[in-house]
């Protein structure tokens, strides 16, 4: 059994070396190819002089480039820190230097929008640029192209490491301040890797395509899964839905995972006839399926079972609602993956009963190892599981999501909402601190505050709620600002200017209040009758 994240890949190439196993475009890798590509890569990173534990950061799109560098990362006994290419310099600032990357694969493009902020990460060593020549990179003499990186495959060095390793950071947004790092081990990657294709029953024949980003838990999923089972992985950067549909079909693609926006939009496309018709199955993550769409695809996917789940970062994913059971329990996020527990907490640390709000609670083999480098955040969402046995000194720790949920009589779990401020949209977590950070270097506002307001296609849309002291403000200037300093999904929909912003009795700005008040913002108005 594969205890190591890149020997998932090693150990498959041994098994059916001739096998498909990753393509891209018209180009299609076997599984010896990878992982001789992937060898090559932590033999180049480890020639680098990588040590055990160094972060290596990968910052491109979906290419065959970044999935030989994630498990080259490994492989080469450093920490693979995938950065999701939408994001602009100032949070790609962040993680490089919050995780103090040694190493940070990438692109000429993206690197050349790091000009003003890579001479401060004073923990780079080195860069590596897999379509270009080398070139003189701010203070950095570390710079190299992608064929004088690579070295001889059978040059790699195996490294001593165990499942409890270090294998990946995650970089998700938190309720306050900057994104912050979920550290994965090897065994969280792999265990969930194991759980997902058990109830998927992903097997050799299945075809996958690779839609969400890399730097998504469930986005990298789909590599972990295909890889364990044998399986094909087909890497797509869309531009547009039609592009998911026309790879589906040339592709033959037998299992589709995607967030509720981009389901929404994939229901309204035309399809051709037969297009869908290779889909075994689809799954849903990132927020709840709207009834109706659902109801849409599984007319159009009319061999597919619908899959719906939910996760969090820090634990993977907890559970799934089976496909037999979409039309008993609808709305329902189902019960635990295998080889996790899920426990529904009340305020007073107790288990709650059928029908009772509470926290949603997991246990296992895929809770996290924490926030890297933040003990007071950590403490407070990894904590002693409820069913703790008092005579075990070392306590196990679980994962305490702050999303409420209830139970049905037969265990099957309903999300009901956060405890925290955070704004969930196109399947991402947002924090609105974050956006004010970014509005507030404006200078245009006084004040601001940033919303989920209920959204049909978005799940939630980013709504500014702002103040400049009786005067009135630039929209149109402010969104501008916000899209060249943020990346798209985390961009305001709208602005709503009030004279002042209303405060709770402790005088902190009341945005339950706010919310209400804007909540109806996007639905549909009723046409009075005449």
């Amino acid at each position: 059994m594969s205890s190591l994240l890149h020997q998932i890949v090693l150990r498959q190439a041994e098994q059916t070396p001739l096998a498909q196993a990753l393509g891209h475009r018209d180009q299609w890798f076997d599984y010896r190819g990878v992982s001789r590509q992937i060898r090559a890569v932590a033999a180049g990173l480890q020639k680098l002089g990588l040590m055990q534990h160094d972060r290596v950061a990968i910052y491109l799109p979906k290419t065959f480039a970044a999935v030989f560098s994630f498990f080259g990362a490994t492989a080469a006994g450093g920490v693979m820190v995938p950065v999701n290419p939408a994001l602009k310099a100032a949070q790609v600032e962040h993680i490089l230097k919050d995780c103090n990357v040694r190493v940070l694969i990438t692109n000429k493009a993206r690197l050349h929008q790091l000009d003003e902020v890579i001479g401060q990460c004073h923990d780079l060593r080195h860069i590596i640029v897999v379509d270009s020549e080398p070139e003189s990179v701010a203070n950095i003499s570390g710079v190299m192209g992608w064929a004088s990186f690579l070295q001889p495959f059978a040059n790699w060095q195996p490294v001593p490491s165990i499942d409890a390793d270090m294998a990946a950071i995650l970089y998700t947004s938190g309720s306050t301040g900057k994104p912050k790092g979920v550290v994965l081990s090897h065994r969280n990657m792999v265990t969930g890797a194991h759980s997902v294709a058990e109830y998927l029953g992903n097997t050799p024949q299945d075809r996958l395509l690779c839609v969400l980003p890399f730097s998504f838990d469930y986005g990298f999923s789909q590599l972990t899964t295909a890889f364990l089972s044998g399986a094909s992985c087909y890497l797509l950067e869309y531009l547009l839905p039609g592009d998911v549909i026309k790879a589906v079909d040339k592709q033959r693609i037998t299992g589709l995972a995607l967030v509720p926006p981009l389901w929404v939009q994939i229901a309204e496309q035309p399809w051709p006839e037969g297009a869908g018709d290779s889909l075994r199955y689809f799954t849903n993550t990132g927020g709840a399926m709207p009834t109706a769409i659902l109801s849409v695809l599984r007319q159009r996917f009319r061999h597919a079972r619908p899959f719906m789940m939910y996760g969090l970062t820090e634990a993977f994913r907890s559970c799934f609602l089976p496909p037999e059971q979409v039309d008993r329990r609808p709305g329902s996020i189902g019960k635990a993956i295998p080889n996790a527990e899920i426990m529904v907490i009340n305020e007073q640390g107790e288990p709650c009963g059928p029908h009772e709000p509470g926290e949603l609670v997991h246990r296992g083999a895929l809770v996290s190892m924490g926030y890297w480098n933040d003990p007071q955040r950590t403490a407070e969402r990894f904590r002693p599981a409820p069913c703790a046995i008092a005579e075990i000194p070392n306590k196990e720790l679980a994962v305490w999501s702050g999303d409420v949920v209830r139970k049905d009589d037969d265990g099957y779990l309903y999300f009901i909402g956060r405890r925290d401020d955070m704004i969930k949209t196109s399947g991402y977590r947002v924090s609105p601190s974050e956006v004010e950070e970014v509005v507030y270097s404006s200078g245009l506002v006084a004040e601001v505050a940033a919303i989920g307001v209920p959204h049909d296609r978005l799940g939630q849309a980013i709504v500014l709620v702002v103040s400049s002291d009786n005067s009135t403000i630039d929209d149109a200037a402010l969104v501008r600002h916000c899209q060249q300093c943020l990346p798209a999904y985390m961009v305001p929909l709208q602005v709503r200017q009030q004279p002042a912003l209303c405060r709770n009795p402790n005088g902190k700005i009341d945005r339950k209040l706010l919310l209400d008040q804007h909540r109806n913002l996007f639905q549909p108005q009723e046409t009075p009758h005449g």
